[in-house]
């Protein structure tokens, strides 16, 4: 129920308002009362009503002044004013001040009770607004976006002044004012096994209920970083920054062991900092720390104080866990397997780092050498493609037997497993052409039902829902739901145009089970509403 809070100075009229007016069957709460505006305003405060039935005269704080101080407090507050004075200067003032109804006593019962439930249904109407507008904001951050990753990337690159970054902001509609920043990064399921793994409900449940949280609160700004990562900016203050990477952390490992424990799952938090400028510290920071789900991957909060001397950065206890006389070569295999290109670099780096007490051993380096290349044919041969042709495609292969450097080492195993990813992403995208083909016919035949989703369509198709995302977006050139709804949007104005079915009879009929929202939708994303784009092409309503 709405609440409704009374100001009247004349106690038998408060009284009365107050004990015959049948506020719940209006659909509202009687939250308060008072004699005059300066006793009311702590009172409103403490209530925050949202309608305000004041008196217009009243000793102390009139009615005009009470309604100016609250709706600067309460902008979505509405207003009624109670007048004995048929004054257009007050009326005027009502009106510049944002009051929504202006009554003159005596006021009868039933006239108070038609502009309540005018108000009521104004009121109903702005949350459902507003409640569309979040829904689509939602739906929109809820996928890839381009726009955003590459603000984002030039940001962390440090290739924007701070003028730059808050104009680039807010035309992406991002609030970055904050005392503290700091930047995440959190795995998405699948991790560490193909690309394009079958359908998973526990995955795709993992994956709703991680995007749920990080677009809920105000203080994360979240964005796909690459197949199975995800960045989030986090900001606060400086005495909350350390509670909130604490919950960040802890959302992702509460839905992973929640859904399924059994997939592995990684955050990595940079070193927070006051400034926007620094942000690509902080980047380049989380990078080096994310490298290490793949050097230790048993460690699944990656953070300067847990990686510890494996990143320069203080400690022992990360180079305690990484023994150089024991190398597995399943580390690289992990590389190989979900490794983006891009990252390559970075994480052969921070590999190295760890082995850097046994470099100096020209017999260890040429058995990491070796462990590379033989590690490396064996994963592109299960890939389909020839050892001999992938080793005739490497130039450094010469190198063994060699005195090396660590930057020789580095470029060494760089070459190799970067021709290794490559040749992996190019049998996944021709995998991942016919998987497209499927899901976007199935959409097509599909895109009417209302309960048609991403999940839907993944698991239709048996792909994870988070890689049937990423490749949409990639090979589509706009997200999953950004498809649907063209999709949706087209068919409305077929029927708009050659049909004589109501609005909500066309709602229904593209998959939308609100009308209201869809006619939001449909002025949001074709600039006019539907009723207006049927009397612009001579369509009939009935």
């Amino acid at each position: 129920m709405l609440k409704v809070f009374l100001v009247e100075d004349e106690s038998i009229i408060r009284e009365t308002l107050r004990d015959t007016v049948p506020w719940g069957q209006c659909g509202y709460q009687f939250s308060g009362e008072a004699g005059d505006g300066e006793m009311a305003l702590p009172l409103i405060r403490q209530v925050r009503p949202d309608v305000l039935i004041t008196d217009i005269r009243m000793p102390f704080m009139d009615g005009l002044d009470l309604s100016r101080l609250a709706l600067q407090e309460f902008p979505k507050m509405k207003i009624i004013i109670l007048s004995g004075y048929d004054d257009f200067e007050y009326a005027r003032q009502a009106i510049d001040i944002g009051v929504t109804q202006y009554l003159l006593k005596p006021i009868t019962k039933n006239t108070l009770l038609s502009v309540l439930r005018e108000v009521r249904e104004k009121i109903e109407e702005e949350q459902a607004q507003q409640n569309y507008l979040t829904k689509f904001h939602k739906e929109a951050q809820e996928y890839e976006q381009y726009a955003r990753r590459s603000f984002f990337e030039r940001m962390v690159a440090g290739q924007l002044t701070i003028q730059q970054i808050y104009e680039a902001a807010g035309k992406l509609d991002l609030d970055l004012r904050a005392e503290c920043y700091t930047i995440a990064f959190f795995s998405m399921p699948p991790e560490g096994s193909g690309a394009a793994d079958h359908y998973s409900e526990s995955a795709a449940r993992i994956r709703d209920v991680l995007m749920e949280h990080f677009l809920k609160y105000p203080e994360y700004i979240l964005l796909r970083w690459n197949l199975t990562t995800y960045a989030v900016l986090i900001k606060s203050t400086t005495e909350g920054m350390e509670a909130q990477i604490g919950q960040c952390v802890a959302a992702v490992r509460s839905c992973y062991e929640t859904w399924d424990s059994q997939l592995d799952w990684y955050v990595a938090v940079g070193r927070p900092t006051q400034r926007l400028s620094a942000l690509n510290v902080c980047y380049d920071g989380v990078s080096r720390l994310w490298a290490y789900r793949y050097i230790l991957p048993r460690q699944h909060i990656l953070t300067e104080e847990t990686v510890g001397g494996l990143t320069g950065t203080g400690g022992d206890s990360g180079l305690s866990r990484l023994d150089s006389s024991k190398f597995n070569p399943q580390i690289l295999t992990g590389i190989m397997q979900s490794a983006q290109r891009e990252e390559i670099p970075g994480v052969v780096g921070e590999f190295l780092l760890g082995l850097a007490d046994a470099l100096d051993s020209k017999l260890f380096c040429n058995y990491l050498m070796l462990s590379v290349r033989f590690t490396a044919a064996e994963f592109v041969t299960a890939l389909g493609v020839g050892q001999q042709a992938f080793l005739d495609s490497l130039s450094c292969l010469d190198m063994v037997g060699q005195q090396n450097t660590a930057q020789d080492l580095r470029r060494y195993m760089t070459e190799i497993l970067m021709k290794a990813v490559e040749l992996r992403e190019r049998a996944s995208s021709s995998q991942s052409r016919g998987m497209l083909e499927q899901a976007v016919a199935y959409i097509d035949a599909h895109f009417t039902e209302e309960n048609l989703s991403l999940n839907t369509v993944a698991r239709e198709v048996n792909i994870s829902a988070n890689y049937l995302s990423a490749v949409f977006s990639q090979e589509k050139g706009r997200t999953f739901i950004e498809y649907v709804t063209a999709k949706r949007m087209e068919r409305a104005r077929e029927l708009l145009k050659n049909t004589d079915l109501r609005s909500g009879e066309v709602a229904a009929a593209i998959g939308y089970r609100d009308p209201h929202y869809f006619s939001f939708l449909f002025k949001k994303t074709q600039g006019c509403t539907p009723r207006d784009f049927r009397a612009g092409h001579g369509g009939r309503q009935r």
